[in-house]
C-alpha cells in the first residue's frame, strides 16, 4: 500500500500524477507555491492544534492540491515529498529562485544594513533565500532584507561531516515534527544533518531505517563508527564514535550527547529494543 505520508491522495482529491494508480473523485495538477514563513508547520489535519508531522522551511517549494477555504492548504513538500496541511498564510507564489541557503544554526534578518536595527525574523539552518546583491557584511534580498553574509552559503555548499552538523543542535529543545534549533525531533535531526551534507534523506525514522545505508551484523554493530545510525521503533540516534551518540529525544526533551550503552539500556528498560544499526 502506498504510504499516505508520501502519497497526495484522498478519496475526494488526488494529484494528477497518481491518476490510474489510486482512486479519487477528482485529480488535479496542483499549484507550486513557496514557503515564505521562516518555519511552516505541516499538520495531519487542517487545524492549528492538529499534530505537526514535519516542518517546511523558508524557500521550500510545495505543490498544493486542495484548500479548505478556512486558511489551510493540502499538498506535498518538494524536498522530501511529505504530504499534509499547511497554513495558507505561510505560502505565496514563487518569487525569484533561491540562490543561497542558511548555513548557521539560526540567523537574523534585518530591515536594513545595521545590526542595531530590530530584526524582522530569524531563519533556521537550511532555509533558502534569493540574494540580489551584497552590501559590506550583508547579503541583501530583492525586497531589501539584510542577512549576515557569513551565515549564508551557495545552494551547492555542503558540510563535510553530517555528525558535526547534528552536534551543533545539542541543547535544542525536543519538538515533535521539528526541524530547527527552535525545536527538533530525532528523525528531523538526522534529516537536517544529512541534507546539510548533501545526502538525500527521508523524513521519519522508519523511512530512514528502510532507506539509508546497510545494516550491520551483530559483530560489526558492536564496534560503532562515527555516522552509524541506531534505530529503535520510532527513534533514531547518530553515533559520534564507538562510545557516544547524539540524538534529539523526549527523555531529555532536548538534543543531547550521551553514552551509547547507557542510552540503549535506558531505552530498553522503557520497553524498546534496537531494531537495526546501519552504516552509510
Amino acid at each position: 500500500m502506498d504510504d499516505p505520508r508520501l502519497t497526495p491522495a484522498r478519496p475526494d482529491v488526488a494529484a494528477k500524477y497518481l491518476e490510474g494508480k489510486v482512486k479519487a473523485a477528482r485529480f488535479v495538477e496542483g499549484e507550486v507555491l513557496e514557503v515564505i514563513d521562516a518555519i511552516a508547520p505541516l499538520r495531519r489535519l487542517p487545524a492549528a492544534d492538529a499534530e505537526q508531522m514535519t516542518q517546511a522551511l523558508r524557500g521550500e517549494r510545495v505543490t498544493i492540491y486542495d484548500r479548505n477555504n478556512e486558511g489551510w492548504a493540502w499538498g506535498q513538500l518538494g524536498g522530501d515529498g511529505y504530504v499534509g496541511w499547511l497554513p495558507e498564510s505561510a505560502l505565496a507564489k514563487p518569487a525569484a529562485s533561491p540562490t543561497h541557503k542558511v548555513t548557521a544554526l539560526t540567523t537574523l534578518v534585518f530591515p536594513g544594513p545595521s545590526i542595531k536595527l530590530p530584526p524582522l525574523t530569524s531563519l533556521p539552518l537550511g532555509a533558502r533565500v534569493s540574494i540580489a546583491r551584497e552590501d559590506a557584511t550583508f547579503a541583501v534580498t530583492a525586497d531589501g532584507h539584510h542577512l549576515p553574509r557569513q551565515h549564508l552559503g551557495p545552494l551547492d555548499a555542503y558540510a563535510s561531516d553530517f555528525v558535526a552538523v547534528a552536534e551543533r543542535f545539542v541543547g535544542a529543545p525536543y519538538l515533535w515534527g521539528g526541524k530547527s534549533a527552535f525545536g527538533i525531533d530525532c528523525s528531523g535531526l538526522v534529516q537536517v544533518a544529512l541534507t546539510s551534507a548533501g545526502t538525500g534523506c527521508p523524513r521519519d525514522s522508519d523511512m530512514q531505517c528502510n532507506g539509508l545505508g546497510r545494516e550491520l551484523s551483530a559483530a560489526d554493530a558492536a564496534h560503532l563508527q562515527r555516522g552509524d545510525l541506531i534505530f529503535w521503533k520510532g527513534h533514531v540516534a547518530i553515533a559520534r564514535d564507538a562510545d557516544t551518540i547524539v540524538h534529539a529525544n523526549a527523555h531529555h526533551m532536548a538534543t543531547v550527547i550521551e553514552n551509547a550503552k547507557e542510552a540503549i539500556a535506558r531505552i530498553k528498560a522503557a520497553g524498546s529494543e534496537v531494531v537495526a544499526i546501519k552504516r552509510l
